[in-house]
């Protein structure tokens, strides 16, 4: 199968000196939905930022479409054009992305820098409205909007440019149940289009949902452990390793329960 990503022994540590990631080693295939599990600040958004070509390894090397990614890769204008198109990254931060002065012209932002027609970038943005449930908020700023509202919109303006690969920061955080089961099933549609997504995550319970794959970070910023998300989950001793879940948690048909303790020791079940 053919691989979108590369990563061979990647470190990096962030200016001040904080390790961000250490000796990473691992593959994307095309097509695969991979989920990158980890407590907070084990390392899962600077694996992101180094996949989308934001930082750039201190060791090691990640290669994208069988290109090396470096700084010199993307100064190249033809590769990094491509690039960018092919890679969105959806930030843990929704308001980090948006800055257009209507939901409208966040969504045609990206279309119209590709240089399309008139008319492409209007049925583009159409589409995305609907496919997001944003028809009521099209001319709203979407600094006004909700939090659930505001990733809709940044997912859209990711989703317009039709990239392959989405590479999803905590998507679900901040985010109720009914935004958190919209992002779920917006996710299935996405791999049933053949989208490439990889998903960083601490949030268990989608990762049987979407996820074909499990790469585990490790407090000390290291791969703890891959598998398949019944292998991953089923693995309560990893879990409780790399503290993603606490001492009185357990499996029942591969979905993790979660219980506080008890002074007498007892289960709530």
């Amino acid at each position: 199968m053919t691989e979108v990503f590369r990563a061979g022994g990647i470190s990096y540590s962030y200016p001040d000196g904080r390790l961000g990631l250490a000796e990473a080693s691992f593959g994307v295939a095309e097509g695969e939905s991979l989920i990158v599990l980890g407590a907070n600040a084990s390392g899962k958004s600077t694996l992101l930022h180094l996949l989308a070509g934001l930082v750039f390894p201190a060791a090691g090397e990640v290669q994208a479409f069988g290109t090396r990614l470096t700084e010199a890769a993307l100064r190249d204008g033809e590769f990094a054009r491509r690039f960018r198109q092919r890679v969105q990254l959806l930030f843990q931060d929704a308001d980090a992305m948006l800055f257009n002065p209507t939901v409208y012209d966040e969504i045609a932002f990206g279309p119209l820098q590709l240089d399309l027609p008139v008319d492409d970038v209007r049925q583009r943005v159409e589409e995305m409205v609907a496919l997001l449930g944003l028809g009521k908020v099209t001319q709203q700023p979407p600094f006004a909007l909700s939090g659930g509202e505001k990733k809709k919109v940044a997912l859209a303006a990711l989703l317009a440019v039709s990239p392959e690969v989405l590479l999803l920061d905590e998507p679900t955080t901040g985010l109720d149940p009914r935004f958190q089961r919209w992002f779920v099933e917006i996710a299935l549609e996405l791999r049933e289009l053949g989208k490439t997504l990889v998903t960083a995550t601490h949030d268990l319970h989608i990762v049987p949902e979407i996820g074909d794959r499990v790469l585990v970070l490790g407090e000390d910023h290291r791969i703890a452990a891959a598998g398949t998300p019944p292998d991953i989950l089923g693995d309560v001793d990893l879990l409780l390793q790399v503290n993603l879940v606490h001492e009185h948690a357990h499996i029942h048909d591969d979905a993790i329960h979660l219980h506080p303790h008890a002074h007498l020791h007892e289960h709530e079940h």
